[in-house]
């Protein structure tokens, strides 16, 4: 077995290795999500837990990873003889591929065993591996909605149930599930983020120092893993003494009433969702105090979990910054003995403490991996100076209207567009020699039903046989994920009818809808003289937001750079991307004053869109009682839906734009 980095030896991980070990000594916490930029070494940190984590006592052979020391507990290999072989095993550490099948999930029927011997046997999939170890999804903000169902039912209710193909299995299913995600690449549906009991943040450190020690280190292991390994072994066995000691204490400390209150209080101060809050954070709390050594809990372990537990858990708005008020939490706990409050996991060869926080974040506890000022990272915000130019702020998002792209795709699952994907209405079947996909057993038995005599299934009394031949899948229809790239009028004429709020607020509104339903989205703005892709094709629509609230408006409208610049964004993920259905939402009045005829310039980039296939939506802002019929104009030539900007939401923004038309008619 190759070596592994050592979980002591990681640099600059310091809240992600605390919430780790918390998790591991209490796993009733529930899991932990790292959320952080790339290159944070949060997969390896996470694939180094294994190691220290105390082993775990199973049957031998046992697929199903039964406690044998539990008398309750039942495995589908068993009933086991009392004197079954027990033996110990490292604790698992099972990776769920975010493309994965329900099948390779849940589980389903052996094919080679029904094929070869006729026998009707169960399958076990990654949640029966992951019993009593770690589940770990890499990039789990992109894990299929389907796969998010299976993994929220195992989690509330600890089992499995298997209902398919003629076999009906039920087991236990208790692990720690553990999820890293880079933001930028989209949010976590909010169902699956209340299941996770913590979540850190991490960043690379910013001290030149522990960076280079982070690089030394990584160096050191790649030219020799068993002496780096070997070097770090005294520390490692260290901790993991530590940790066991931790684990058969923590039942021990005690959670009175006055400690309860207290958490209490300071979930309800953040205005948290539920009652797992406090849940989280009393176990969380209890599980430092035995990491410490303590059987008591003191104000110095409740700040920590509630820095860990909550953050994900504050009723916010679907755009704003996950976080805690570290100031605002230290005035609810009030003074308190003094005492480390973050010991990391070890100390490094030599006894060197491995804590690296004072160097990786500011004081006030804040991620550097934002400015205070809401930008992203290496984007710079508008001059607030510009004379033509003004940033208008948007208004209340509602719930946006239905934007469908028409036909059948083969897309990622999603809840947009009609699609065939891996769940959803039964449509036709295939035959598929494939070893996944959902078998179709009323139309296998029907293939195999006209060779049973010559295979000499009647004959031998072996039941139906089958052959691979003979297997069927069912093609099903559900929905997909598009992307949605929305090209946005930014011009003079925006800012001077103030229109720019409601825009901004129709805008928040489809971005909302594409949030909800899964989608990536891009973003195209032009206003001037030329056109820029603002966004990327992204799958975070927090992003997106967030460029859209720094979006100025001023100057001529170059609406055929608009549109030109959203064919070539269109053809480049075309081809990135050839499975992932496009719907183009052209936001503006059809003004067009940039440049030499530019009207006529825009409607030939707009008759080319179209015969390029390109589905569109026109969503007019002109208002006022006097318009051109512009945006209706474009929509013609692009072969596009046309939409009034009142009737963008599903709710109707007609208040608001009837409210902004009467100040325009007082102005």
């Amino acid at each position: 077995m190759p070596a592994q980095y050592p979980f002591c030896a990681v640099v600059g991980s310091d809240d992600m290795t605390l919430a780790l070990t918390l998790v591991a000594i209490d796993p009733l916490i529930g899991g932990v999500l790292v959320r952080g930029e790339k290159g944070t070494a949060k997969t390896t940190t996470v694939r180094a837990l294994t190691q220290v984590l105390p082993p775990v006592r199973v049957f031998e052979g046992d697929r199903f990873s039964v406690d044998p020391d539990d008398p309750a507990a039942m495995s589908p290999d068993g009933p086991f003889e009392p004197r079954a072989r027990v033996v110990e095993r490292r604790v698992r550490l099972v990776e769920l591929p975010i493309g994965a099948s329900d099948d390779r999930v849940t589980g389903s029927l052996h094919l080679d065993a029904a094929l070869r011997d006729s026998v009707v046997a169960f399958e076990p999939g990654l949640l029966a591996r992951a019993h009593r170890g770690l589940l770990y999804v890499d990039e789990v903000n992109l894990l299929h909605d389907h796969l998010v169902d299976l993994l929220l039912d195992a989690a509330a209710t600890g089992r499995v149930s298997v209902e398919r193909d003629g076999i009906s299995v039920e087991h236990a299913s208790r692990f720690v599930l553990i999820g890293t995600m880079n933001p930028e690449e989209g949010e976590l549906r909010p169902q699956l983020l209340d299941r996770f009991g913590l979540t850190v943040e991490v960043a690379a450190p910013r001290d030149p120092a522990s960076r280079v020690e982070a690089v030394r280190r990584r160096l050191a292991f790649d030219a020799d893993p068993e002496t780096f390994t070997a070097a770090w072994a005294p520390a490692q066995a260290q901790l993991r003494a530590r940790l066991a000691e931790a684990q058969r204490s923590v039942a021990a400390v005690a959670l009175d009433t006055e400690t309860l209150t207290a958490i209490a209080e300071i979930c309800a101060a953040f205005d948290v969702e539920g009652l797992r809050a406090d849940l989280v954070t009393a176990r969380t709390a209890a599980a430092h105090a035995a990491w410490q050594g303590r059987d008591q809990v003191t104000r110095a372990d409740i700040r920590v979990a509630a820095r860990l537990a909550l953050p994900h858990r504050r009723r916010r708005n679907p755009f704003d910054e996950p976080g805690l008020d570290e100031e605002r939490l230290d005035q609810l706990l009030g003074r308190d003995d003094p005492g480390p409050e973050d010991d990391g996991p070890g100390d490094g060869p030599g006894g060197t403490p491995h804590d690296d926080r004072a160097e990786q974040a500011p004081a006030g506890g804040a991620s550097e991996s934002l400015p205070r000022s809401g930008a992203e990272p290496g984007r710079q915000a508008p001059p607030a100076n510009a004379a033509s130019e003004t940033v208008t702020p948007a208004g209340q998002p509602v719930r946006a209207r239905l934007l469908v792209v028409h036909g059948t795709g083969k897309g990622q699952s999603g809840r947009r567009s009609q699609a065939r994907t891996p769940q959803g209405r039964v449509a036709g079947v295939k035959r598929d020699r494939s070893t996944t996909g959902r078998l179709h057993l009323p139309a296998t038995i029907s293939a195999a039903a006209p060779h049973q005599v010559s295979r000499g299934g009647r004959t031998t009394g072996r039941g139906l046989v089958l052959s691979a031949i003979d297997l069927r899948r069912a093609e099903t229809v559900g929905r997909e994920s598009n992307l949605v790239l929305l090209c946005v009028d930014a011009s003079g004429s925006m800012a001077a009818r103030r229109r720019m709020e409601q825009v901004k607020a129709a805008v928040l509104a489809l971005l909302l809808d594409a949030y909800r339903r899964r989608d990536k989205v891009a973003l195209v703005t032009f206003r001037q003289q030329t056109a820029d892709v603002t966004l990327p094709p992204t799958g975070s629509v927090d992003v997106a937001a967030r460029r859209l609230a720094q979006l100025p408006a001023g100057g001529r409208t170059p609406l055929a750079e608009g549109l030109e610049q959203s064919a070539g964004v269109l053809r480049r993920e075309a081809l990135r991307d050839p499975s992932r259905r496009a719907l183009l939402v052209v936001v503006t009045d059809g003004r067009a004053t940039a440049g030499p005829d530019a009207l006529g310039r825009a409607h030939r980039h707009a008759r080319h869109l179209a015969v390029s296939g390109a589905q569109s939506v026109v969503v007019d802002c002109e208002t006022g009682r006097f318009r051109l019929g512009l945006a209706a104009e474009l929509a013609a030539h692009l072969r596009a839906e046309y939409v009034p900007l009142g009737e963008v939401t599903a709710d109707g923004l007609t208040g608001v734009v009837r409210a902004a038309t009467a100040r325009e008619a007082v102005a």
